[in-house]
């Protein structure tokens, strides 16, 4: 199989493993899962000209990106199946489940083993000999998940995702990247400072504007509000939020000629409703999981953190890893 992927090119993938698994329903469903969220909404908030990401997309970038860099094979399967739990419209259903946070975004991950082993993947797995509980414990995987504000594959990879579908990056820079990055003791490792303070500038931008912004928590607060009320009134099943957005918005839409609140949050969520950040006149109070790096990068023969070289850095991390919140008030 060759994939062509925007970010790391043309990849040859040649495991018997891996294209099964990619050719799994649990990994063709994330075609239809949006990596940002509803994307209609991002688009009217922030530009039209952001570009869709997947997804499948993105669990297919994180393999890559293991693989280019000689992860171990099994960490590189835990890479593509990372993201297999997802729901529909990406953290909407932290702002929904009690099982998620808004402030942390963690509804995906405290499901992730349960949704996992109900779902075919283990017995492809199996098939191949690989161990499921190994692959289930992300302590083998280092490369692959870290906090914040530590790097890994996963935070890498919708990084210059986002960089590049939202023109935050040029091809060229994220290329840069590219080459300037390693593995060392199981750690990414920029080469050199400038390029650490570049990538960690660049990540903060994307923090600012788009993963923990004003626009986005609206995003989240409107969509998660539809699909708890749909739940509430047995418009839609919590199974229904595992299948695709199509259909979850074809179920959704059906029913709003007959039930006059479900329209007035379909029209929020839809952004026919003007919404503004007000602490002293508000409807509800949001929170945003915010995100911040703090690279690895070597000087010399040493390897250290981008906030032991520049102290503005450590204000910023403190600032930064504090989840955004807002105060909702709209027209309707």
């Amino acid at each position: 199989m060759i994939f062509h992927d925007k970010i790391y090119g043309k990849v040859k993938i040649e495991s018997p493993l891996i294209l099964e698994l990619i050719n799994s329903p649990s990994l063709q469903r994330l075609k239809e899962i949006n990596q940002v969220g509803y994307l209609p909404l991002y688009q009217k908030f922030y530009s039209q000209k952001i570009k869709k990401i997947t997804r499948f997309e993105h669990s297919l970038g994180v393999f890559i990106l293991l693989k280019k860099f000689e992860a171990p094979f099994e960490e590189q399967i835990a890479g593509l199946l990372h993201d297999i739990s997802h729901g529909v419209f990406s953290h909407a259903l932290d702002y929904v489940f009690k099982e998620g946070s808004e402030k942390n975004h963690n509804f995906q991950d405290s499901i992730f083993e349960n949704f996992l082993k109900n779902s075919e993947i283990p017995s492809i797995l199996s098939k191949y000999g690989i161990n499921l509980n190994f692959i289930l414990n992300k302590n083998n995987f280092p490369l692959l998940e870290k906090e914040l504000p530590d790097l890994c594959a996963d935070r890498i990879d919708y990084s210059f995702r986002n960089a590049i579908c939202n023109q935050e990056a040029t091809k060229k820079e994220i290329d840069y990247f590219l080459k300037n990055l390693s593995v060392e003791n199981n750690l990414w490792v920029f080469k050199n400072f400038q390029s650490a303070k570049k990538y960690a500038k660049l990540f903060f931008r994307l923090n600012k504007f788009y993963y923990s912004g004003l626009s986005t928590a609206v995003m989240f607060r409107t969509v998660g509000d539809v699909l708890k009320y749909c739940l509430e009134n047995g418009y839609l099943k919590r199974d229904d939020l595992f299948l695709t957005e199509r259909i979850v918005l074809e179920k959704i839409k059906s029913k709003l000629k007959l039930d006059p609140k479900l329209k007035i949050l379909f029209q929020r969520m839809t952004g026919k409703i003007i919404v503004r950040n007000d602490p002293k006149n508000y409807d509800v109070i949001v929170y945003c999981k915010s995100r911040i790096v703090d690279p690895l990068f070597k000087d010399r023969n040493k390897i250290k953190k981008l906030s032991e070289i520049d102290k503005t850095w450590q204000r910023i991390i403190k600032e930064e890893l504090t989840p955004k919140k807002y105060f909702l008030k709209f027209e309707k």
